[in-house]
Order: structure tokens, then C-alpha cells, then sequence
């Protein structure tokens, strides 16, 4: 038994996670103090090592020490490496270069309402620029021209661009407007072998609904491009991420099936480990080597553990050294949301399904009991990252996964073999395609449908002690739940209280006990004028136009269900226009939110085009909802009911690519001065100092009642201009305990020194303000 839950190999892919993070979160003094602390804990295990010695013991310290620094060791030498390329220092320079080099990814269209540009990684191997050439190893990522798209992933090509430098410290530079690429050698044979199959997948399904065209690609191999934005978010709602994403459970399902076709034409033995090998190359290769690729791969290896003889030790193992492997060979994995999810899900399913399983098959059949552990643990294991990114917890995520379950190993197997058969004979290719788009059909069903409950997911703060407070939920539900689940009636009563929450049925009475509790019940107030959701880090307000059901809409927050409940709350129905200050994400992302159910006239839209995800993010979802998207034309002014909006900035007689990775964006920001209920609001985006200056010139004397604080109250603020603006009250809209500082103290304190009452979404929940004769009344949520 004490096997079985030896923790050291564990331990090590802890520590090289531990070393990771420190190495590129804080520098060399934190990888010092992770370093120590890994080796203290490497002692951990010598109780229970303690009949092999006190040598064994301290083994495993100095495996500890040694795995964390090599792993965050390694993670610094490689960010210094970029730092001092010398296609950095051209980047930095904002040369233009002409670069040669092999592409990494496959080229992926930002299609923009303005124009489309492709994005693709290369590994760059030399450089020419001021006429000098020199060779260089490099990582660049190309924005420009739409005829990279043609580009096939191993070509070898040569570029010719700007450089600017990127926000991702692992990459050395960003080449913008770049022209059409020049091919110099194909790719490789296994790459046009693997590039068949992929587009043969997407062949086979060509004739099905566009949910299920976009579905079967990304089941099998992570190719998603064609996955409609509706179904992403009804994924994301549901739970069901995993399975429109590069994932172990491909691997496993894809492997899994070849070993038992092996076997069942008779492949024995040492044989069998060396087609479970090809098929692990294989799906790397069809699914791109990727860190991400690579990263699934490992974990899915790790199932196949999992589903081996004395799966738990095992795997538990294999989890623990694919951890240390993976971050030395890509340290940067350790940052990402996808490791950590991937890592968590597998060591909750090593760990907890057993516990599950066996209570669970007391009372229920046991492929049952299996089939509900198995998501249940996942899920436990992942909710706090999943809720810090999202800001929800789903209710749905084990009933979702449990229904969709048994469609997706027959939809994986026949795409997977729509592609293979497809390449040789195309028309039975699309009939197996034809029979995955009907299996990915249910799995779209239930995430439709279960995205649509009243109470599917429930907002969750994305700050660190809300998810420290969910964490220690999921802790303690580690040992009670089994306790639980291993009694049939309370089982049921907790499942059919889950229910009851879902469906909607109580939120009545915990709404009438929470507003009876805490005053909600008092906001919105009757008669507000301009509201200031709290929508965690991000911005969204709301101006009423006098006109029952409807206001003007300014930006969308970062994820759509908070904006989306705070309109609802408002009444707003109808938005005749919806104006995006820019495209960063905390802007944009929520822009399904305001157009769900809502009839809106008119999306209006900064000139720069930065960053280019977020003007696609834009396009796809008002293409999706049929809602026009201009640029907000400088200058003008125009009513809207009893609103009056001008466009003070930018200033910008035509289109404007930017820096193209999100850096030139802010101060572009669309600056509003709005007018409604006898109230002046300025509504100033991300504006930062430079644009701040270029706007008081432009508007000199500016006055106003409210002012919407640039920048989430950022300390990269003028001042002066700020409180030139005199204004009564400045709305500060940020995310509680955001990792940015925001609102910074000295912008707070240079506001209410001037005698403005400086009001906060993170302290205070969704803001209104109400005019009145004796001034403005501010009602919050709080």
C-alpha cells in the first residue's frame, strides 16, 4: 500500500514546476529561494523511505535541488538568450530586416473588419539588415501579408518586414506588415503527409452544419479555425473546453484504438510498446510539435498508464517525471493555463477517482460509477484555474461531460480515420465524416443546451483570496465527497439539489434573501443616468437615452456573463450604439454579453487596428450577430434620445494597422464626451499620459461632472489633466485584487485631494449615478 502512494516522483515534478515559475516570475533571487525550499521538502520522504536508509533520503533532496534549478535555471538562460539576440536589438531598433527562416506553426488568418492579416511563428536563421547578414537562431512572429496563409508548416521562407518587439519574453521579435513570403523549400515528407490528413479531415466533414465542420477538426487533431465563437462559449460555459483543444484525452483515445487493432490482428509483446510509439509520433506530428502538442501528449501518455496494471502508482509516476521532461524541454509551459489544467486534471483523475469510483459502486453499477468519478475528479482538481480565468464556476461541468462522454471516442476514431481514408479514397472519407459530425452533433446538443440553463455557471471573483477561498472548498471536498457519495440517499439529495440550482428554482428566494440582507435591492436606482458595471478587470458603462429598455453601451468588459447580467439588471433591451474604446481583451471579450438578446444598432470601433485578435474577436461576433461595425467618426456629434455623444479622440483620417501586438493601442483609445440627464461624462478608455496631452490641447477648458478614469486608474496618468477636468465624481472600473496594482494609490489620492469622490468597482460592485438638484447621487452595489 505505502507504494502506491509514494509521493517523490511527484514531489520532483513539483519542484521542477516550483523552479520553473520562480525562474520566470522572479528572477534569480526567487529560483534561489525555490531552490532551498525543494531540497527541504526532498527531505519529506524520509520517513517513509526510512528502511532504505538516511542515504536514499537525502538522494532525493538533492534531486529535489537539482531539478528545480535546472528546470528554472534553464528558464532564465533562455529569456537572457532572447533578451541579448541580436534580433532583439534589431527589434528594439525597429529595423526593417529580411529574414530567412523555418515556420513552426501553422499560419492562421486574423480576419479584421478592415482587412486580414496571417500571423505565423518561424525559426529564424539568418537576418540581413542595413545590408549586413548574419546568422542568427531566433523565434519571430510574422504579421502580414494574407499570402503566408499558403505557407505550408517545415517550409522554409524568406521574409521581409518591420521588426517591433513583442510582448512575450520568449519571443525576439514581432515582424509587422509583412509582405507575401518567398518559399526557398517545401516542407518535409512527414509534414505534406501530415498536412493531407488534417486537410482531409476537413474535407470530409466540408458538407456538414458549420458547429459540426468546425467540431470534428478540433477533436482530433486541435485544428479549430473554423469553430464558431457560439460554440466556444457554450463549450466554456459547459466544461467542455478540453474537447475543442489539443488534449491528453486525444491522444489516449487515438493510441488507445491502434493498440487494440494491433492486437487484434495479432501483435504481441515488446511489438505492441513500439505501435503505441508510432502512434504517439504520429499524433505530435498531425497536431503540430508545439509546446502545447507536446504537453498533451505527455499527459495522454500518462493515461495509458492510468488504464494499465496498478494504474494509480504507476501513474502517478509517469505524471511526476512527464512534468520534469516537459519543463526542461519548454519551461515557458509553466506559465500557461493549459499545463496547469492539463497536469491537474490528470493527477485529480490518478488520485481521486478511486475514492469516487468505490463510493459511487456501492449503490450504482460500476461503468457507471466510473463514468461520473472520472469528470467529477477532473473537475474538482481544476475549478479554482478554470474560475480565476473565467470568473465562473460551472454547475454543469460533470453532467456535461458525463452525457458527452460517450460520443466522443467514436466522433475522435472516425475523424480521425475520415482523414486517413479520406486521403486516398475522398468519398469514403466523407462518409466516416459524415458519421463524426453526427457524434460531435450530440456533444454541440449538450453544450447548447446546457449552456442555456438559468444557472449554469455561477460568477466566481477572479481575485487571490476568492480563489484561495474556492480552493480550500475543493480541498475540503476531497475527503467529504466520497463520505458522501458512498451513502445513496444523500447522494441523490446533494445531486438533486445541484439540479434544483441549475434549473433556476431557488434563485428567486436566495435573490429576495440576499437583497434583504445586503440592500441589493436598492440598485439599480430608479432614474440612474450612467452606470459603471463591475465587470472585473475591465471596463463597461451604460448611459441611459431617457427611452424605456434602451442606453448607450461603452465597452465590453473581459468576459460576456458579468456584463450581460449587470445590463440585464439595468433593463437595458435595446442599444442603438455600442462603442469599443479599442480591442485589448478586457475591452472586447465580452461582447457576446452585451449582444445576447439585446437588439443593438451599431458597433463603432477605434481606427488602429491592435491588438489583431481582438479586431477579429470583434468582427466574428457582430458578423455572428449581424450588427454593422464602424469607426467612431472624430468629431461628430449626434443624439441619441436624450443622450448626446461627441467623439473627441483619436484623430485618424483613415485605418491604422498599429504596432500589431496590442502596445499602440490604449492611446487610441475612442474618447467620448457624453451628455445625459443634465450630467457631463468623459468616457477616456486606456488613455495614457501622451494621448491625456494631445486631448487637453485639443479640448482646452474641458469641464465635466464625471469622469471615467483613464486606464483602470493606472499610475501611468497626467495628473494635472485630470483634475483640471474638476470633475464631482471619477469612476474608477478594475477587478478586486487585479496583479496590476490598479487603481494605483497616487491616481486616487491626486482625485480626492481636488475634492472628487472617486468611486470603485472592486470595493463598491456595479456603480449608478443619479442626478439630482442638490448634485449627483451615488447608489452602488455594495
Amino acid at each position: 500500500m505505502a507504494a502506491a502512494h509514494d509521493p517523490r516522483m511527484a514531489l520532483l515534478g513539483a519542484a521542477a514546476w516550483g523552479g520553473a515559475l520562480a525562474g520566470q516570475l522572479g528572477g534569480a533571487p526567487a529560483l534561489a529561494g525555490a531552490t532551498v525550499l525543494a531540497a527541504a521538502i526532498g527531505l519529506l520522504p524520509a520517513r517513509a523511505a526510512a528502511a532504505r536508509g538516511r542515504r536514499t533520503a537525502l538522494g532525493w533532496a538533492v534531486a529535489m535541488l537539482i531539478v528545480t534549478a535546472a528546470v528554472g535555471g534553464g528558464a532564465l538562460l533562455r529569456e537572457r538568450a532572447v533578451e541579448h539576440n541580436p534580433v532583439r536589438g534589431l527589434a528594439e531598433e525597429r529595423v526593417r530586416v529580411v529574414a530567412t527562416g523555418t515556420v513552426t506553426n501553422d499560419p492562421r488568418l486574423v480576419e479584421g473588419p478592415f482587412g486580414d492579416q496571417s500571423v505565423v511563428r518561424i525559426r529564424v536563421g539568418s537576418v540581413e539588415a542595413r545590408g549586413v547578414r548574419r546568422g542568427v537562431g531566433a523565434t519571430v512572429v510574422i504579421l502580414g501579408d494574407p499570402a503566408w496563409q499558403e505557407v505550408r508548416l517545415g517550409a522554409t521562407v524568406r521574409a521581409e518586414g518591420r521588426l517591433a518587439v513583442p510582448d512575450d519574453p520568449r519571443t525576439a521579435a514581432l515582424m509587422t506588415g509583412a509582405a507575401a513570403p518567398t518559399v526557398l523549400e517545401p516542407p518535409d515528407v512527414w509534414w505534406r503527409a501530415s498536412g493531407a490528413v488534417r486537410a482531409a479531415i476537413r474535407d470530409a466533414v466540408a458538407g456538414r452544419p458549420p458547429a459540426q465542420r468546425g467540431l470534428v477538426p478540433a477533436l482530433v487533431d486541435g485544428d479549430d479555425a473554423a469553430l464558431p465563437a457560439e460554440v466556444e462559449q457554450q463549450f466554456r460555459t459547459t466544461g467542455l473546453t478540453h474537447l475543442t483543444a489539443v488534449s491528453g484525452t486525444n491522444l489516449t483515445l487515438l493510441v488507445g484504438f491502434l493498440l487494440l487493432v494491433a492486437r487484434a490482428v495479432g501483435v504481441r509483446g515488446r511489438w505492441l510498446q513500439v505501435v503505441g510509439l508510432l502512434g504517439i509520433v504520429g499524433f505530435i506530428l498531425l497536431a503540430r510539435t508545439e509546446p502545447s502538442v507536446l504537453r498533451a501528449a505527455a499527459m495522454g501518455t500518462v493515461g495509458l498508464f492510468v488504464l494499465g496494471t496498478d494504474g494509480r502508482r504507476r501513474g502517478l509516476r509517469a505524471l511526476g517525471a512527464s512534468v520534469v521532461v516537459l519543463l526542461l524541454l519548454a519551461p515557458g509551459l509553466a506559465v500557461t493555463a493549459g499545463f496547469a489544467l492539463s497536469v491537474l486534471a490528470t493527477a485529480g483523475i490518478i488520485l481521486l477517482v478511486p475514492s469516487l469510483h468505490g463510493a459511487l459502486e456501492r449503490w450504482m453499477p460500476a461503468p457507471v460509477a466510473m463514468a461520473i468519478a472520472v469528470p467529477l475528479a477532473a473537475q474538482l482538481a481544476c475549478t479554482p484555474i478554470v474560475a480565476a480565468l473565467s470568473g465562473e464556476v460551472s454547475l454543469v461541468a460533470v453532467l456535461a461531460n458525463l452525457l458527452a462522454g460517450p460520443a466522443v471516442g467514436p466522433a475522435t476514431v472516425l475523424g480521425l480515420a475520415a482523414g486517413l481514408v479520406g486521403v486516398i479514397w475522398p468519398g469514403a472519407g466523407t462518409l466516416l465524416g459524415t458519421l463524426a459530425g453526427w457524434c460531435v452533433g450530440w456533444i454541440i446538443v449538450v453544450a447548447e443546451r446546457g449552456a442555456a440553463l438559468p444557472a449554469a455557471a455561477i460568477g466566481w471573483g477572479t481575485g487571490g483570496l476568492a480563489i484561495v477561498i474556492l480552493t480550500l472548498v475543493c480541498l475540503a471536498a476531497i475527503p467529504v465527497l466520497p463520505w458522501l457519495l458512498r451513502r445513496r440517499r444523500i447522494g441523490v439529495a446533494v445531486a438533486m439539489a445541484v439540479l434544483l440550482v441549475v434549473l433556476g428554482l431557488p434563485t428567486r428566494l436566495l435573490g429576495t434573501l440576499s437583497e434583504t440582507l445586503t440592500g441589493a435591492s436598492d440598485w439599480p436606482p430608479s432614474g440612474w443616468a450612467v452606470a459603471a458595471c463591475d465587470v472585473g478587470q475591465g471596463d463597461a458603462i451604460a448611459v441611459a437615452t431617457g427611452r424605456p429598455g434602451e442606453a448607450v453601451v461603452i465597452d465590453a468588459g473581459p468576459d460576456p456573463a458579468p456584463v450581460d447580467r449587470c445590463l440585464d439588471r439595468l433593463g437595458v433591451e435595446r442599444i442603438p450604439l455600442l462603442v469599443l474604446s479599442h480591442f485589448h481583451a478586457d475591452h472586447v471579450d465580452g461582447l457576446d454579453g452585451v449582444l445576447a438578446g439585446r437588439a443593438v444598432g451599431l458597433i463603432e470601433v477605434t481606427p488602429v487596428l491592435d491588438p489583431p485578435d481582438g479586431v477579429a474577436e470583434v468582427r466574428a461576433d457582430a458578423a455572428d450577430a449581424e450588427v454593422p461595425v464602424a469607426v467612431a467618426p472624430f468629431g461628430s456629434t449626434r443624439a441619441i434620445g436624450d443622450a448626446r455623444i461627441q467623439v473627441l479622440a483619436p484623430d485618424l483620417p483613415q485605418l491604422v494597422p498599429g504596432a500589431g501586438d496590442g502596445t499602440s493601442a490604449n492611446d487610441a483609445s475612442v474618447v467620448l464626451l457624453v451628455e445625459t440627464a443634465g450630467l457631463r461624462l468623459l468616457a477616456t478608455g486606456d488613455l495614457e499620459p501622451p494621448g491625456q496631452a494631445t486631448l487637453a490641447a485639443a479640448v482646452a477648458g474641458l469641464r465635466v461632472d464625471v469622469l471615467k478614469v483613464p486606464h483602470h486608474g493606472s499610475r501611468h496618468q497626467d495628473h494635472d489633466w485630470l483634475t483640471s477636468l474638476e470633475p464631482q465624481v471619477a469612476l474608477v472600473s478594475a477587478g478586486a485584487e487585479n496583479d496590476y496594482g490598479h487603481p494605483a494609490p497616487e491616481t486616487v489620492d491626486a482625485l480626492q485631494s481636488a475634492g472628487t469622490d472617486v468611486v470603485r468597482t472592486d470595493e463598491s460592485g456595479s456603480i449608478a449615478l443619479v442626478p439630482s438638484e442638490s448634485g449627483i447621487a451615488v447608489v452602488t452595489e455594495r
